[in-house]
């Protein structure tokens, strides 16, 4: 990008500077024809009439961390509240809340990392939008994404069917995201690498749907652990 290598003010105002911002980097990177359009809402072709939609903000500190980033946690955190209820992820939107100041250059790493994942999965992400706010009025960088996925079949996944005398299966070791944010934060040393299992599920979730109908609740247990999922 041309300019500035900070994030302005301008760049959240909707002049000259957000549409070079829209332009430059995040057309290119999430490109797809239903964005290109630029509408004020995206227009979308769904063939399932079951859908799900969900929506999460995302912090975390630090922005970077062993096996993943604030973009990374974003797209994977919303595609795995849809493979939750068996949702297929098709559709996204992003909101990116930015630090007056913030360097672009890292943004533009957080950017390619979202579509990374957004690629890896299938889901486009459709629309969006950029704001930004005074040096000091929030740390650095929050993100919202939305997304829309369809339920095929006669799937029924829901917290709700769960009953005394379920099967716990969990899908791998627990602790490792926030042991790895914690380490990166606070600067604590381990003999292991650390790393954070961020990952999407989606496609998992449909391998593990398709092998067995008995399966009615899932959880991706985010902030408060399997601890809180389970209660």
């Amino acid at each position: 990008m041309k300019g500035p290598d900070e994030v302005l003010l301008a760049h959240g105002g909707g002049g000259e500077l957000s549409y070079q911002l829209i332009k430059e980097l995040l057309l290119p990177t999430f490109d797809n024809p239903v964005l290109k359009e630029l509408d004020d809402a995206a227009r979308l072709y769904l063939k399932s009439k079951r859908l799900a939609f969900s929506t999460d903000s995302y912090v975390v500190k630090p922005l970077f961390f062993p096996g993943g980033d604030i973009g990374k946690l974003a797209v994977c955190g919303t595609i795995n509240d849809l493979a939750m209820v068996g949702a297929e992820p098709l559709y996204m939107s992003v909101s990116l809340i930015i630090e007056e100041g913030f360097s672009l250059n890292t943004l533009k790493k957080v950017i390619k990392s979202m579509e990374r994942v957004a690629r890896q999965t299938g889901v486009q992400i459709v629309t969006g939008d950029t704001k930004v706010v005074e040096r000091g009025s929030l740390d650095r960088l929050f993100i919202n994404t939305a997304g829309i996925g369809s339920i095929d079949g006669d799937l029924d996944i829901s917290g709700g069917n769960a009953r005394v005398g379920d099967r716990i299966i969990l899908s791998g070791t627990v602790g490792d995201h926030g042991i790895a944010v914690l380490s990166q934060r606070e600067g604590f040393q381990f003999e292991s690498n650390l790393l954070s299992d961020c990952a999407p599920l989606n496609n998992l979730v449909s391998r593990m749907t398709k092998e067995s109908k008995n399966i009615h609740v899932l959880r991706d247990p985010t902030r408060g652990g399997v601890v809180t999922a389970l209660n």
